[in-house]
Parts: C-alpha cells; sequence; structure tokens
C-alpha cells in the first residue's frame, strides 16, 4: 500500500456528539441487516410458500437461490448509492437505502404464495430481493462511512466496529422475533400466516429510524471537501479508472473482504442451516442456539476493533481467516456429535410423513459453545474490516470505493454460500462437503492478505494531502 504517515491522536473529541453519531448510524444499519436475514431466518417456512413443493430439498434450494439473488444485486447498489453518497452526500444515501429496504421487506410479509398465484410469487419474490440487495448495498458503505469520518483516527478501528455488530444484530433481532412469534402460536398457524409478522414489523422499525437519521448531520469531512469544491463529479471513474485501482480492487477483496465473507456466513448462517436441515435439529431449538451464540460473540466485534487499533488491522484479520481454515471442519464435526442420533422418518401406507425425523436429544450447552467459537473467529475478520476499507481509499471517492469490494466479496462469496454449500451436501451426500467453499476461500485471502496487504491502522483519513489509494506490495 502507499506510503502511510503516522497519525497524531485526536485531542479536542466530542464523545458525546461520536456516540450519537454511532447509535443513529447503527441503529438504521441494524435495522437494514434484520430486513435482508429475516429471509434467510425463514427459509425453510419461504420454501413451501412461493416454491413447488413436491421436492423440500429443491424448494429449499430454490429459496436460497432468491436469497443469493439479494446478494448477486449488491456490488449494483454499492455503485449506484455509492455514487450518489460520494456526489450527493453520506447521510442522503443511507435515508433513501433505509426506506426502500423497509419498503421492500413489508411487501414480502404482504405478497401472495405460489398456492394463490403461481409463478408470479416467485418471481415477484425474487424482484423483492434483488431490490434489497440494491438497497443493502448503499447502506454499509454509507454507515461505515459516515462514522469513520466523525471519529479520531487513532481510535476508527474501535468506533468502526459498532457498526460491525450490527450485521449480527440484525440477524439476532431476526432469529429473536421468529421464536417470539413462533413461540406465541400453534406451529400450523406459524407456518400458515405467522411468518408474515416479522416481515411487517421491519415498516414501524424503519420508521422510527428514519425519524433518528434525519436529524444527522453530514459528515463533516465529506462537508469541508464539498464547500472546497474538491468532491468527484465522476466517483465511479475515479474509483475504477485505472488499472492500479483495479489491482487495489482485487486485492483488497481477495485478501480481506472474500475471506470475511465465507467466515461470517459460514459462523453466523450456514450452520443455522445446515442443523436443520443435515442433523434434523428442531428449528426452534436451532434458532435458539445460534441466537445464544450471537449474543455472547457480539461483544466481541468491539474486542477485536480495538485490538486492531494497538496492533493493526491485518494481524488480527489475517489470524481469523487462518484459524477459520483450521478449525471449521473440527467444529462441525463436533456439532454433528453434540447433535446425537436422529429418530427415523414415519410415514403411513400411503407415503406421507407421519412423523418427521429429528434429533432425538441435542447438547444445546456444547453446540452452542462450538458456534461461540467460530463466532470468534468471525469478530477478528469482521470487527476491523470497516476501518480497514475506510483507510484504503481517499475522501471524495470513499463511498463507492468502499462498498464496492464490501459488498462484491459478500454478494458472491457470502451471500451465495448457502446455495453452494447446500447444494455440495446434496450432490455428494456428504454432510460436510458444504465446508469444502469457505475452508477454500478462507486459504485463499490468508495466502493473498499475508503476501500483498499493508498495514492501515496509521492512515489519518482527515490528512488528504497524505492520502492515496493503497499501493500493493
Amino acid at each position: 500500500m502507499a506510503t502511510m504517515t503516522a497519525a497524531a491522536p485526536s485531542t479536542a473529541v466530542d464523545t458525546r456528539s461520536i456516540w450519537k453519531v454511532i447509535l443513529a448510524s447503527a441503529l438504521g444499519t441494524m435495522i437494514e441487516w434484520y430486513d435482508f436475514y429475516i429471509f434467510g431466518s425463514l427459509a425453510t417456512v419461504i420454501a413451501l410458500k412461493f416454491f413447488p413443493t413436491e421436492s423440500p430439498t429443491a424448494a429449499l434450494l430454490s429459496t436460497l437461490a432468491t436469497f443469493g439473488a439479494g446478494f448477486a444485486a449488491r456490488p449494483f447498489g454499492a455503485l449506484v448509492f455509492g455514487r450518489i453518497g460520494d456526489l450527493v452526500g453520506r447521510k442522503y444515501a443511507f435515508l433513501v437505502t433505509l426506506l426502500i429496504m423497509g419498503g421492500a421487506t413489508t411487501l414480502i410479509g404482504l405478497l401472495p404464495t405460489y398456492a394463490s398465484i403461481g409463478i408470479l410469487a416467485p418471481t415477484i419474490l425474487v424482484i423483492i430481493r434483488i431490490i434489497l440487495g440494491l438497497a443493502l448495498g448503499g447502506e454499509y458503505g454509507g454507515a461505515a462511512v459516515y462514522v469513520a469520518e466523525h471519529v479520531p483516527d487513532n481510535r476508527r478501528g474501535f468506533y468502526t466496529s459498532f457498526i460491525q455488530i450490527t450485521a449480527t444484530l440484525g440477524l439476532f433481532v431476526s432469529l429473536l422475533v421468529i421464536l417470539i412469534v413462533r413461540g406465541s402460536m400453534p406451529t400450523a398457524t406459524f407456518n400458515d400466516w405467522g411468518w408474515r409478522i416479522p416481515f411487517i414489523l421491519s415498516i414501524f422499525l424503519v420508521g422510527v429510524s428514519v425519524y433518528i437519521r434525519s436529524k444527522m448531520k453530514e459528515s463533516p469531512l465529506f462537508t469541508k471537501l464539498k464547500s472546497e469544491g474538491k468532491t468527484s463529479t465522476s466517483p465511479i471513474k475515479d474509483s475504477f479508472g485505472t488499472a492500479r485501482s483495479w489491482r487495489t480492487f482485487f486485492l483488497v477483496l481477495l485478501g480481506a473482504a472474500a475471506g470475511q465473507a465465507v467466515v461470517w456466513y459460514t459462523g453466523q448462517f450456514y450452520v443455522n442451516t445446515w442443523m436443520k436441515s443435515a442433523l434434523k435439529i428442531n428449528a426452534t431449538t436451532a434458532d435458539t442456539i445460534v441466537a445464544v451464540a450471537l449474543l455472547l460473540g457480539m461483544p466481541f466485534f468491539v474486542v477485536m476493533g480495538a485490538l486492531s487499533d494497538r496492533i493493526g488491522r491485518k494481524k488480527v484479520m489475517m489470524a481469523g481467516n487462518l484459524l477459520a481454515v483450521i478449525f471449521l471442519y473440527p467444529i462441525f464435526l463436533g456439532i454433528q456429535s453434540a447433535a446425537g442420533a436422529i429418530t427415523p422418518e414415519v410415514k403411513d401406507a400411503a407415503g406421507k410423513v407421519v412423523t418427521p425425523a429429528v434429533a432425538a436429544n441435542p447438547n444445546t450447552v456444547v453446540i452452542t459453545l462450538l458456534i461461540f467459537l467460530m463466532l470468534l473467529f468471525v469478530t477478528m475478520v469482521y470487527g476491523p474490516i470497516a476501518a480497514f476499507l475506510v483507510e484504503s481509499f481517499p475522501a471524495k471517492i470513499r463511498y463507492t470505493s468502499v462498498s464496492l469490494p464490501y459488498h462484491f466479496g459478500n454478494g458472491y462469496f457470502g451471500g451465495w454460500l448457502p446455495f453452494i454449500a447446500t447444494a455440495l451436501v446434496a450432490s455428494t451426500g456428504n454432510i460436510f462437503a458444504g465446508l469444502w467453499f469457505p475452508i477454500g476461500v478462507a486459504a485463499m485471502t490468508f495466502i493473498i492478505g499475508m503476501l500483498f496487504l499493508k498495514e492501515t491502522n496509521h492512515v489519518s483519513i482527515h490528512d488528504e494531502t497524505e492520502e492515496s489509494y493503497p499501493t500493493p506490495a
């Protein structure tokens, strides 16, 4: 990366103002993650509502593919809203994305099922998921940049880590809402129409966040650039118009974002689907296990963000990737062992399932601790990455440049992981085959990151005269 100079710690920091910025940014981002992940958290139910049900596995794969379609759209959203954020302002861009997310999520809760309108149901669902992906593509980069441009250089990892918590918090809240709604009614009622409630609730959460965000001021660094006429007139061209910038993009993508994505989605998302489908753990039990593990793991995003301020972003992120490569398979093997025996499926004379196969007596404490261990790897790769991305690009194109590699990594490497992993399991008959993909990608990121990325934690983003794209090693 480019030559970097030590940033002097800020001496005049309005801590109260910083926490207001973090609260407003984090609340909205958490709600957008909730909107995005509520779909995946209900994948096994949605599969039977919006797709033909002749084959439950095919229906689940179709649902996961629809989930992946939203991720595939995220890089395009990063370009669209990143451009708006670099031209008009950070605040305006992520106010718009929040409104789009809330509206689209609510529409899923109101959408007629396959039984009612046939092929139109999955078609509309895919379109809504693409819209959600576009909006989320503009949200994360805006929130990360907005917070980073308000805080002192020497504590950027610590403060931006609160934005990093929001993805896990959004997933946790989605699971919590599902557990509450599912527990308040009979299973048949939940599967019939109760699953719609978590989607419809989004409109109320978004209303609160929009009100709070509307009171926020624009990023001081962006305001200064705009007043001096130094903002970019063509953010996309300025971000990706040279061979050097594309080389930087691919190194950040493959040496940081890709590994972060697969570790995140394996440790927090795929493991949940895998426990339900491969180990036959009851859905409520699996959701509760993951929710508790998430709650235990969330504080460590801040721990790892703060640690990266002291010892460097690269050391923390690469260690997380390496630990994931070494321990993902043993952890999943341990979860299988703790899940115990599966009672056989019972069918009647007509071939209809009377009693589904189920894990009879899973050791929930052991499984929770094993998932918590995976979450520590997640916090290592994810806690420092917002600060790392912000420090890799200059302010006038930061929104666009930060958003694209992050959402490309999470949209393609991470978002398609549940589908790819589930398909590998289905095609091989090996319940651990799905781990080949995340382990391979995390290994690639560790090698590329160690060889080519340089440290960024001493870059001053407030000194534009010394800042440039990172030059690859």
